[in-house]
């Protein structure tokens, strides 16, 4: 009769290990939620308010660059926008994980959207960095000349920018891989 209840007792204290684990993964993804949001809208916020004109030759004429003259800077601060919406609406769903342990259909719900918002923040800073690397370097094949010479907050912001994006891609990556070690440690 002893040995069956020391079985009982291991088996209970692997349980609340198990369980502790679960809950430290669960407020590890809530922080990363919370430090990827922050990545996602600081970046858009940044993008978004990105301008700088230059005076040419007189005070009447002048050259202005804005991150709305280029659609793939206006699809970087929508993309970034809409994954940080996302992550803010995520945050009461990742606390009921904090909360409690049975809630393997919402993790799975979360990958599958921690998956999209993934896409589309990688879509979003990917065609923004070739629109940096152009600002930067330019191109002498087509005659595009790097406009940083000029503009230098300008091409500082949207850098800035798009280094916040690519940290909150890192942060979703993360965010994926523990929810699925979350979900492989319950089966």
């Amino acid at each position: 009769m002893k040995s069956g209840q020391a079985e009982i007792v291991e088996t209970s204290k692997g349980i609340q290990k198990s369980g502790l684990m679960s809950r430290r993964i669960a407020i590890l993804e809530f922080i990363l939620r919370i430090v990827a949001f922050f990545n996602a809208i600081t970046s858009a916020i940044l993008m978004a308010t990105t301008n700088e004109t230059l005076p040419f030759f007189t005070q009447f004429i002048r050259f202005h660059a804005e991150y709305s003259d280029l659609p793939a800077l206006t699809f970087f601060v929508v993309a970034n926008a809409v994954v940080s919406g996302y992550l803010i609406l995520s945050l009461p769903l990742a606390f009921v994980h904090i909360v409690k342990n049975k809630t393997q259909n919402s993790r799975i719900l979360l990958i599958i959207l921690d998956v999209a918002m993934l896409g589309l923040v990688t879509a979003g800073a990917s065609s923004a960095a070739a629109i940096v690397y152009l600002a930067h370097k330019g191109n002498n094949n087509t005659n595009w000349f790097s406009i940083c010479q000029q503009f230098n907050s300008f091409c500082e912001r949207i850098s800035g920018s798009l280094i916040g994006s690519f940290i909150a891609v890192v942060l979703l990556i993360l965010l994926i891989l523990l929810s699925a070690i979350a979900l492989s440690r319950r089966h």
